[in-house]
């Protein structure tokens, strides 16, 4: 009979904080700029240069803690990493080993399979390093300083989960909280949130953990998924064949959807930590603690209850519109506007989700303010422009964030509400088509549909289409 296996799965997922500054010095924290243009002595690690911390750092360590219910570390400390590497500038990097400054936490996620809650080991905070770039024509490497120091927690997660969907839900859970947050904008393409994979297969039943394998550069959540599936499969077909499962850490790639082997980890490699000398420790009072608790916001959960009293919109909207902490904002500041919850809800759902799909951008991408979509809610309402003429002004302000008013004026495309001039244009449209009038009167409603048409093209789409109705059935039915 063939045996059965489980898949043990924990993560270490590295975020980079939202902060304008690095962790230790001024420098500036913006993604992208030519290289090595956001760097100082001490994010550089030249001899002399003294560290300072960012206070701010603590605070969104401490509020992502708080919100995965973890215990705070209020007398934590820095410690030395010391390795050598050419990205890592100082030879040492600046992390948290034996008193982190978040422990002992847990998050709730929901799958096919119904709740379970993932362990927190503990979060810490940490520098990011540098970023090595390898010059193929060249043949050599170049080193961007420019990433060095910038603010990272590191969150540990015990080996609680068994599928590539529950790791998902586990990632896309701490995305959110962390967004909430205002922590970071948690964006896998851009390395402000990676995850490295900690895996291993036993025998289902058994007690004990098998070999588990690290896989790291995972920068999408289908990555993620491809790279377990790709592993699971690969441990598997080796202990079935009586081989043994290497210790190791290994890189994904994800274009030939597998993964190799990197280094080792038979030999724990010895980072010889020590407290770093030239930080102090960190004391935590219980008002700093009590004012980041009070100032924690209103999270999805609490939102999604509020939206269904509030707003009264359907549950299928609350989900989408609250999965994205942007898309609710933008929500929340359009109906503070227009007072129009079931609109505005219409907009973002509808012609926004559909943009959002043929352009691949996620709701964090978008452009238009609350200002601008309360605007085009209100023209619409007020009959200025019909839905068609919306749905073509509502397509240029999700490029551009440009006033649908002034766009209206400006192309002149408001509804002509000049019953005259409409009648004259019907009256042109039913005498230029008499065939579609006698199917009409031979009782064929539809060539009304195609009358109406040929009104709405001769307005140039800039007729009301209820009064064209209004208009064609009283000259019809005279």
């Amino acid at each position: 009979m063939a045996k059965e296996y489980e898949t043990v799965i924990g993560l270490e997922v590295h975020v980079e904080l939202a902060t304008k500054t690095k962790i230790f010095c001024g420098c500036s924290t913006e993604f992208g700029g030519a290289p090595n243009t956001h760097t100082c002595p001490v994010c550089t690690g030249m001899p002399g240069s003294l560290p300072v911390l960012n206070k701010q750092v603590v605070e969104y360590a401490i509020a992502v803690g708080l919100a995965t219910n973890c215990s705070i570390t209020q007398y934590c400390k820095f410690d030395r990493k010391n390795y050598f590497y050419p990205d890592n500038p100082q030879n040492y990097q600046i992390s948290q080993l034996y008193l982190p400054i978040c422990k002992n936490g847990s998050v709730e996620i929901e799958t096919a399979e119904g709740k379970k809650q993932v362990r927190i080991h503990e979060i810490h905070m940490e520098e990011d390093a540098g970023k090595l770039i390898h010059d193929e024509w060249e043949d050599c490497s170049l080193v961007d300083y420019n990433r060095s120091g910038v603010p990272l927690i590191e969150i540990v997660s015990e080996p609680d989960m068994r599928s590539a969907e529950e790791v998902i839900a586990y990632l896309e859970k701490l995305r959110l909280i962390i967004q909430y947050l205002g922590a970071s904008d948690c964006k896998l393409q851009e390395g402000s949130m990676r995850a490295d994979v900690n895996l291993s297969v036993r025998e289902k039943g058994a007690k004990e953990f098998g070999t588990r394998t690290e896989m790291k550069n995972l920068n999408s959540f289908k990555a993620i998924a491809r790279a377990i599936e790709g592993e699971r499969i690969r441990q598997i077909d080796l202990l079935e064949e009586g081989k043994q499962v290497i210790q190791e850490t290994r890189r994904w790639d994800d274009n030939k959807e597998y993964s190799y082997a990197m280094r080792s980890k038979e030999d724990a490699q010895d980072y010889r930590y020590f407290p770093d000398p030239d930080l102090v420790p960190i004391q935590i009072s219980d008002e700093w603690l009590a004012k980041i608790r009070d100032n924690q916001p209103e999270f999805r959960t609490e939102k999604m209850k509020r939206y269904k009293e509030e707003y009264e919109i359907p549950d299928y909207d609350i989900d989408i519109i609250t999965n994205s902490k942007h898309l609710a904002d933008l929500f929340e500041a359009t109906v503070a506007i227009c007072k129009q919850p079931k609109k505005v809800s219409n907009w973002l759902m509808v012609e926004t989700m559909r943009l959002l799909k043929e352009q691949d951008m996620e709701p964090e991408d978008i452009r238009f303010s609350p200002e601008n979509l309360a605007k085009l809610i209100l023209l619409t309402d007020s009959k200025a422009i019909n839905s068609t003429v919306a749905k073509e002004v509502f397509e240029v302000m999700f490029d551009k964030d440009m006033d649908p008013e002034a766009y209206v004026e400006e192309k002149g495309l408001k509804t002509v509400n000049d019953e005259g001039a409409l009648r004259k244009t019907v009256e042109e449209v039913v005498a230029a088509n008499p065939q579609s009038v006698e199917d009409y009167h031979n009782g064929k409603q539809k060539a009304i549909g195609f009358l109406v048409g040929q009104t709405m093209k001769a307005m140039q789409g800039k007729a009301d289409p209820a009064m064209v109705n209004k208009l064609l059935k009283e000259l019809l039915e005279d």
